[in-house]
């Protein structure tokens, strides 16, 4: 299990060092001078030469690599060009936010999913699981700001039930509450259809193994069947989609804080990117995609504790 986990950790470092790489080569790539389209056709050249100074684009490209991965392994993201603040301070303000939306949208997405999926096998065949298959299908098919678009409009505008911006008061958990149905939803949406197609398939696998049929020789009531011997093992293939669900929910989160101006990395990222602000966007970048191979590395150590046959084969 030891050398597993070394494998799997070393391979998400050298993920980590490629992201890093692709992400500031991207910055060279972008048409037009960063300084002249963040300041504007208007700006001095002195202005630009300050401005290019200070995002550190004045060295050569190696120079500045090694500066990034350098200042990077010392927890330095950098300063933001425009407020002088650290980047990292910035991040650990936006990150709860954005995480407690995905925690929420991926919490209810989960209960939804695995019960439309044992809902699917129990009634495999008739009316109920094709129904239920055409939702999932269009769970799936149906993009998460589309969702919250229409969500903002019938909810929040036509029907004023829920606020249609910001997070909530500060303080007030009831407020935050209401603040955070809309998102979730509109986030966690797509990932029902997921989670219900794929607990659909493994459970009816599972369905047909020899200790179910035993389990229903020995005349157990069909309800235990299904939730002790078939759904238990058929929720340990979901874990790896769980965790790439976590982080496919915090890229969504970009467009669905937008939507409804929600603070989080989302609204941090797309601020950044409209300005300019380089050391915030990579900042950002890197640390969700930090915390993305960290959610996948951790779900592949778990299904190998729970599947040794996972781990073996993959040791092999």
């Amino acid at each position: 299990m030891l050398s597993y986990a070394l494998q799997r950790v070393g391979l998400a470092l050298v993920i980590l060092i490629v992201v890093m790489l692709a992400m500031y080569g991207m910055v060279f790539l972008v048409p037009g001078d960063p300084a002249s389209v963040a300041l504007g056709p208007r700006a001095t050249p002195a202005l630009k030469a300050l401005l290019t100074e200070r995002m550190g684009l004045d060295q050569p490209v190696l120079v500045q690599i090694w500066r990034f991965f350098s200042h990077t392994l010392q927890g330095d993201l950098g300063v933001d060009v425009w407020s002088k603040r650290p980047v990292l301070d910035q991040i650990a303000e936006a990150f709860p936010h954005t995480l407690i939306l995905g925690i929420v949208a991926l919490g209810w997405a989960l209960v939804l999913g695995i019960a439309l999926g044992v809902i699917s096998v129990v009634y495999q065949g008739r009316w109920v699981d094709r129904v239920l298959g055409v939702v999932s299908v269009s769970f799936i098919s149906v993009p998460s700001f589309v969702v919250a678009i229409y969500l903002l409009l019938i909810f929040a505008v036509w029907l004023h039930w829920l606020p249609a911006i910001g997070a909530g008061k500060p303080g007030d958990v009831t407020s935050q509450i209401k603040a955070l149905i809309l998102p979730s939803l509109a986030v966690g949406i797509g990932w029902v259809g997921y989670l219900a197609r794929m607990v659909r398939a493994s459970m009816l696998e599972i369905m047909g193994a020899n200790h179910v049929r035993t389990a229903r020789a020995f005349g157990l009531p069909e309800r235990r069947v299904v939730l002790r011997y078939a759904l238990r093992l058929a929720i340990v293939p979901t874990i790896s989609v769980i965790a790439m669900g976590l982080g496919s929910i915090l890229s969504s989160a970009v467009f669905v804080e937008t939507v409804f101006s929600r603070p989080g990395l989302g609204t941090l990222i797309t601020g950044a990117v409209f300005k300019r602000n380089y050391p915030v966007v990579m900042g950002t970048v890197l640390v969700t995609t930090a915390f993305y191979l960290l959610v996948i590395t951790a779900a592949d150590l778990l299904i190998a504790k729970l599947d040794p046959r996972v781990r073996d084969a993959l040791a092999d």
